[in-house]
């Protein structure tokens, strides 16, 4: 005897289910336009993207995706490097010259500072290459055969965000006064001399007993004068860079942070200031020494025209000392090795102290 009641209730269970599963395939329905409208969205934003902003946009995504290889990459070599050392123990040979030897340093009195407080005036675009080319400064002062004392004033705002989230392991340099005071409050005034171009006193020598201020900021040249100007109202000495007397150039008469900086140094270990200025000036720059104007570099050519101002304006700051590049082969085989020099610098300041992001 069928139950009846069964019958009904096994009937009204699969009811159910339909209906829920009718509900399911609805809601999936809805969900699709929304879906596609975002992929349609997206294609469309791609599709408005200039051909440069693509391929940038290509580079980044490639970047990201190979992330993981490259991790395994540096491990691979870590390990080769560990097994090649191994075995040269026990075969007892010297593994010392593959270690680049460091010449003996004698440290400056004189003291360099770079001058942050201009981070208002600046883009955050600017405020990060600021961070590298003080990161370079750092490095640059590291190797030297007589490193100044080094001041960082005025630290904070972007700059110090910017540090802190790509680059936290600043926190452990050596031999780097970082202050967020400001350098007037940490110097004594009879002491200071602001490099700027703008300056009508031509510096000659350096003198031990000073402290030399740098402009801190990258502005493309918007805020002409500044440094200048900032040095009058504090009532302190300025001077610019004898680059008049030794270079003559073609592009943009100012020097980033960093080739003020390097120049200052390579000026302490030659003593010479037009062989400091000719072993730091980048090639774009286009510099040749005073009397050798014929020489100077004539490829200004319209479709290397945005490319070389991109160049110049991945460097430049308000500190504006000048120059331009350099047609001498022994002067770019000096600035080919300084780059290398820097990047293994580069790579034993981050064995010194452990960061995120790159080292410049």
């Amino acid at each position: 005897m069928v139950n009846h009641t069964e019958v009904n209730s096994t009937m009204s269970s699969d009811t159910n289910d339909v209906a829920d599963l009718a509900k399911e395939v609805g809601k999936d329905t809805e969900r699709r336009p929304s879906e596609n409208q975002q992929n349609d969205v997206q294609a469309g934003q791609t599709q408005s993207l200039s051909k440069r902003q693509r391929k940038r946009l290509l580079r980044n995504q490639q970047w990201e995706e190979q992330r993981d290889l490259r991790k395994q990459r540096r491990k691979e070599k870590k390990q080769k490097r560990k097994l090649e050392r191994q075995n040269q123990a026990e075969d007892g040979v010297d593994g010392g010259f593959r270690k680049r030897v460091r010449r003996e340093a004698t440290p400056s009195a004189l003291r360099l500072v770079v001058d942050c407080s201009f981070d208002s005036l600046m883009m955050l675009k600017d405020v990060k290459k600021l961070h590298k080319q003080i990161q370079r400064c750092y490095a640059e002062n590291r190797r030297a055969l007589h490193p100044v004392q080094f001041y960082l004033t005025s630290h904070g705002g972007q700059l110090k965000q910017n540090m802190d989230e790509s680059n936290k392991g600043w926190v452990n340099w050596k031999d780097i006064n970082i202050k967020s005071e400001h350098f007037s409050e940490i110097l004594n005034k009879e002491d200071l001399v602001y490099l700027t171009s703008d300056s009508p006193n031509v510096l000659q020598e350096l003198e031990e007993s000073k402290a030399y201020v740098i402009g801190g900021l990258v502005d493309h040249n918007h805020h002409k004068g500044i440094t200048y100007q900032k040095a009058q109202d504090l009532g302190i000495n300025h001077a610019q860079l004898p680059l008049c007397n030794f270079v003559k150039m073609n592009s943009r008469k100012v020097l980033a942070v960093n080739h003020v900086f390097e120049i200052i140094l390579a000026y302490l270990e030659k003593k010479d200031w037009k062989e400091a200025f000719f072993t730091v000036l980048p090639q774009r720059k286009g510099a040749v020494p005073v009397g050798h104007e014929g020489s100077l570099a004539q490829d200004t050519s319209p479709d290397k025209g945005e490319e070389q101002e991109s160049l110049d304006s991945d460097s430049d700051s308000e500190t504006g000392n000048t120059v331009a590049p350099n047609s001498d082969a022994d002067v770019q085989s000096k600035q080919g090795k300084q780059d290398q020099s820097y990047e293994e610098v580069s790579r034993n300041n981050s064995e010194e102290s452990p960061r995120e992001g790159t080292a410049a």
